[in-house]
């Protein structure tokens, strides 16, 4: 993939997170973001991080002590797990709903 099309697809995948954080609560989850990254805040001090690693070409979520890298599937059209192919968005819903101890969905 070149450059430009994984800089407007990082760069998407950034938004979605971000619309997703902007209707909670921030008694309940705060976001931010920066240059190429979307960080989910939660009361107790824990961050869950997503940011863009240009030099892979992929997207990197942290969340507590676990980690996980993500490809473009351009056939399914998604951010999809570099090890066992789990999609980023399903993953974050599942951290996060897991952190809130209620459903969210991104």
């Amino acid at each position: 993939m070149d450059r430009s099309t994984y800089l407007k697809l990082a760069d998407e995948c950034l938004a979605r997170v971000a619309h997703f954080g902007e209707p909670f609560d921030p008694d309940e989850m705060d976001f931010s973001t920066t240059d190429g990254v979307v960080t989910l805040e939660f009361p107790d001090g824990a961050r869950y991080v997503l940011n863009r690693q240009a030099a892979a070409d992929q997207m990197w979520l942290a969340a507590g002590a676990r980690a996980w890298h993500y490809d473009w599937d351009a056939a399914k059209q998604t951010w999809v797990n570099d090890r066992d192919g789990h999609d980023l968005y399903a993953r974050i819903s599942e951290v996060v709903s897991h952190k809130l101890g209620r459903s969210v969905t991104v």
